[in-house]
């Protein structure tokens, strides 16, 4: 008989076990955080969230059910928002943040993805069936390709929810998007009661990892990923285009500058590129920082972009130029948001910290 990996046993544990309620929670590592009408809500390790009413200056442990690592979380109104993670976990909650149900995991997200997989099998067949003989060859040959990946999707299966959701986005309280390693990528029109496998939808047939989704000036969506991977959409992401990038390199970050079309997308090393219209050309803009760029935000004609080593680079110019500024601790900052006046809400490996516009702490 068949046993259980110690994976598979683990993996069921955290998603069974609620997270710890604990005094550190705003001092742990923490991975992302938004905006929930005037509330703050940061989401991070062990399955912690917790939220702000104060701007940052006190915080309250929300309940959990899980004790995963938490890696993204967004709001598409301000009672409603969805939090993701390791384990494909998909959280949603409908106050503001305070408590969160599960809604997805990775059991029914690959369950799901193979069942994508295997309507694209059926397709393929039809088309070998009826090709002309001088093309069955290759068609075969995708075939092939289509039934390895069913066996590795199948084998995953096998050992657990093992791979995890890095970003989420949702542009109301029903319509949204969880992405994440090996070109996870899922569409719910109904607040997460149902989910959708949308990679068919993707230039990807690599599965190479998706990291972030933002909507810029002028409603497009842009998601940016691994090896490089940009894709637009300018229908609420019914369908996407592949655009080609400078970098071939890892992007774990986009962000608008306000303005219509224009979109500067980051990543490893300090990387960093700017586009005026959807990404179909871009610039390199130099910083001086060779910092790997996680996350960013924009309020006018500021941009701050946040890193690993303590880097927070910050332009008033819509993107132009930037300046650095390496925080005293060095630790990683993976996400920002800001709050009153000129100040920042920063978060990362240490925990919520809030800091001035330049990114030295307040506190």
């Amino acid at each position: 008989m068949a046993c259980a990996s110690p994976v598979a046993f683990a993996i069921a544990d955290v998603l069974e076990t609620p997270a710890r309620p604990t005094e550190l929670a705003p001092d742990n590592l923490l991975n992302d955080v938004e905006r929930a009408g005037d509330r703050l809500v940061a989401v991070g390790e062990r399955g912690h969230i917790i939220y702000s009413d104060d701007e940052g200056a006190s915080w309250t442990q929300a309940e959990v059910p899980v004790s995963v690592t938490l890696t993204g979380v967004d709001f598409g109104s301000e009672t409603h928002g969805w939090a993701v993670g390791h384990s494909g976990v998909v959280l949603h909650s409908d106050n503001a943040g305070e408590s969160w149900s599960v809604q997805l995991t990775g059991v029914r997200a690959a369950e799901l993805a193979i069942e994508s997989q295997k309507e694209a099998i059926a397709a393929m067949e039809e088309r070998v069936e009826s090709a002309p003989e001088d093309e069955k060859s290759d068609l075969e040959w995708a075939l092939d390709d289509l039934y390895f990946t069913l066996e590795n999707m199948e084998a995953d299966l096998d050992v657990g929810p093992v791979n995890p959701f890095l970003d989420v986005w949702f542009d109301n309280q029903d319509h949204g998007f969880a992405l994440g390693a090996y070109g996870l990528f899922f569409r719910t029109q109904d607040g997460g009661e149902s989910w959708q496998d949308w990679s068919p939808k993707l230039d990807n047939p690599q599965k190479f990892h998706l990291n972030a989704l933002t909507q810029i000036g002028g409603g497009a969506l842009v998601m940016v990923g691994e090896a490089g991977q940009i894709h637009v959409s300018v229908d609420q992401g019914e369908t996407w285009e592949r655009r080609e990038s400078p970098y071939p390199g890892s992007l774990f970050g986009v962000v608008g500058t306000g303005r219509v079309n224009e979109v500067l997308a980051f990543g490893l090393r300090g990387t960093l590129m700017f586009s005026s219209d959807l990404g179909k050309s871009w610039s390199m803009v130099t910083t001086g920082s060779t910092a790997t760029l996680n996350d960013g935000a924009s309020q006018k004609d500021r941009i701050i972009l946040v890193g690993n080593g303590g880097a927070v680079l910050t332009s008033g110019n819509g993107g132009d130029t930037f300046r650095e500024y390496l925080r005293d601790d060095r630790q990683g900052v993976m996400s920002v948001v800001p709050v009153s006046g000129t100040d920042l809400l920063l978060v990362g490996e240490g925990g919520a910290q809030k800091a001035d516009a330049k990114g030295k702490n307040l506190q």
